[in-house]
């Protein structure tokens, strides 16, 4: 779970960088839906993590994985 998290970060923080290099409005429009989306991404997965207190292990276990 910390993994995905890591990565929707990781993602954030090249989408926030890419934003600040955009020129034409278009561009810049869609790329801070893209951050907007993410940081929503990213609200939820630490609701899910803190909702649901269980080791990784314990998570693909219930999944039967």
């Amino acid at each position: 779970m910390i993994a995905h998290l890591d990565s929707l970060n990781f993602l954030l923080s090249n989408e926030r960088i890419r934003l600040s290099l955009a020129k034409s409005e278009s561009e810049i429009t869609i790329r801070r839906g893209w951050v907007r989306q993410l940081e929503k991404e990213i609200e939820g997965e630490k609701k899910f993590i803190s909702d649901n207190n269980m080791s990784d292990d314990d998570l693909l276990s219930e999944l039967g994985l």
